[in-house]
């Protein structure tokens, strides 16, 4: 099955790489360059476990195995950028890399910036709590007090999500996840709201100083790739790259691997 996707992708990569004259845009769709330059650019941004760097510094991660195998399937090399998640999409439009593979979820407001492939997963915001500091709390509505300190990543859905969920809660703004989770476990701030799985690994992690009291319902949304807008070739190909892997169930083996297992955490520091 692996050697037809391949097979599949790499037809229809390649028939990108011929110029035609009749071409209506002057625009050279992504995809080709891609296949013209041997090299898949791929932004993202570090969330544990889609994307983190391992014992020797190199990253790995869901978002890490997807990109690579999206590479390699297309025939051409993976270059992985890390960048800056408040900065992503305006990295992507001038052209920093070809592509965003960072666990982005789909929102109006970013389509209107960039064009979204169909979902290769689904996302949802998750919380953990201070065990001392929120002994008091009991139901989710309890965030919701000018007393309550919530740490969250800036530019996130979660961040958007915290903001909609507790409005009278004061939110402690990051540009990372380790320093607000740091937050949380020192007890600074009462919660620490972010895409799952990450609230209850550090909750397994640190049971003596979190703990995870409820459900939290708070946002679900699928997550995509993320493209320049009006480029439809590399959309068609990296649409139809997503629905052969998830046929072939290499998608779903790869999210059980990261998602719901720690046989990975012997790779961190």
């Amino acid at each position: 099955m692996k050697r037809i996707v391949t097979a599949f992708l790499m037809a229809l990569a390649l028939c990108f790489s011929v110029p035609a004259a009749e071409q209506a845009s002057a625009r050279e769709p992504i995809i080709e360059k891609v296949v013209q330059r041997g090299t898949l650019r791929v932004g993202f941004s570090s969330f544990v476990p889609w994307a983190m760097q391992d014992k020797e510094g190199k990253y790995i991660g869901f978002e890490i195995d997807v990109a690579e195998r999206l590479a390699k399937d297309l025939g051409v090399k993976c270059q992985l950028v890390p960048t800056n998640w408040d900065g992503i999409i305006p990295a992507l439009l001038a052209g920093k890399f070809d592509v965003i593979i960072g666990s982005m979820s789909v929102t109006p407001q970013r389509s209107l910036s960039v064009n979204f492939t169909i979902p290769y997963d689904r996302a949802y915001v998750d919380l953990t709590l201070n065990k001392e500091r929120a002994a008091a709390i009991a139901a989710q509505e309890d965030l919701n007090s000018p007393d309550v300190i919530i740490a969250v990543r800036t530019g996130t859905t979660a961040a958007a999500a915290a903001a909609k969920h507790f409005p009278k809660a004061q939110l402690r703004m990051f540009n990372d996840e380790a320093p607000a989770v740091e937050e949380v476990l020192s007890g600074r701030v009462h919660a620490f709201v972010s895409s799952a799985p990450l609230p209850a690994m550090e909750t397994v992690k640190h049971g003596d100083r979190l703990v995870q009291k409820f459900e939290a319902d708070l946002h679900r949304q699928p997550v995509a790739f993320a493209v320049p807008k009006g480029d439809h070739d590399t959309l068609n190909v990296f649409d139809s790259w997503i629905r052969l892997v998830e046929e072939e169930g290499w998608l779903q083996e790869r999210r059980d691997y990261w998602f719901k297992s720690d046989a990975w955490q012997s790779r961190l520091n």
